[in-house]
């Protein structure tokens, strides 16, 4: 009876033995064959791709410049094409090449120095003070002198001791003093004020080129003002006349001594021989 028993037991475990054997895949138990876990669908064949390409990207954004000092400036001249010389050849000074009456604009807000109407020079004298022929001058808030010469006329309502905002016209680009031989151009210069007597002073003492370079392209606030300052303090308000001094009259004389640089400042008076007038502008404007 007893042996009856474990018989029946012993057949009962294989049969769930047998059950077990088929329900499960080959392999190890509790591990997924590589069979079970396909499910019967394809695997997926990867495509090839071409290449990428980006995003169409907008505008570039324009970057303002530094602001390099707290004074405004403005190309002189207005509206018109131009070309300049960016290097020095006897002064410290550039010719603006422009159409005869082109607007000669002040470069900066400031008060009128010096107005000449008159074109006096001639070849036979060559006499410094008249090269530039009709001129302006304008002494800046920025405490630097600008001038531009060679003009055809000077601007109705313009003469010493009136303001004038950056792009005031002052005058019309042309070919008076000693440019009558060559192409309508603007003699421009950078200096400090003297007394007119000082005339090689206003013809330009501070290369002026980098300074339109960036008035040109846009920095507006790249200022002389350092410059100028730190070249009057080493030469002195009243330096000595050193190039292009002599007329062609004078040249034939005896050469005069040249007078010793001082710090004290001079100004002269106008003599008969220069048609110009003057104003003194030393409350505004003048480097401190």
């Amino acid at each position: 009876m007893r042996a009856g028993r474990i018989g029946l037991v012993v057949a009962s475990a294989g049969v769930v033995l047998l059950t077990g054997a088929c329900s499960q895949p080959a392999g190890i138990a509790g591990v997924r064959t590589a069979a079970s876990s396909d499910s019967g669908s394809p695997t997926p064949v990867p495509t090839s791709q071409g290449p990428v390409k980006p995003p169409d990207g907008g505008e570039p954004v324009r970057v303002p410049p530094p602001k390099l000092s707290k004074y405004t400036y403005t190309f002189p001249v207005e509206d018109c094409e131009v070309t300049y010389q960016r290097k020095l050849l006897v002064l410290p000074k550039t010719t603006i090449w422009a159409k005869r009456g082109c607007a000669f604009v002040a470069p900066v807000d400031g008060v009128v120095d010096e107005v000449n109407t008159v074109n006096q020079w001639v070849p036979s004298t060559d006499v410094g003070a008249h090269r530039e022929g009709r001129f302006v001058t304008i002494v800046g808030v920025d405490g630097v002198r600008y001038l531009g010469g060679h003009l055809d006329s000077v601007a109705e309502g313009i003469r010493p001791g009136v303001r004038v905002k950056a792009g005031r016209e002052l005058g019309r680009v042309g070919t008076s003093g000693n440019a009558r031989d060559t192409g309508s151009n603007l003699y421009f210069a950078i200096s400090w004020k003297t007394g007119p007597g000082l005339w090689w002073v206003r013809r330009g003492m501070v290369e002026p080129w980098d300074y339109l370079d960036a008035w040109q392209s846009g920095n507006r606030t790249f200022s002389p003002r350092k410059e100028t300052l730190a070249l009057r303090r080493e030469l002195g308000e009243s330096p000595p006349c050193r190039v292009l001094c002599s007329g062609a009259r004078e040249s034939a004389a005896a050469p005069t001594p040249t007078p010793t640089p001082t710090r004290k400042r001079t100004r002269a008076t106008p003599t008969p021989e220069f048609a110009i007038t003057l104003s003194p502008t030393d409350a505004v404007g003048v480097l401190g």
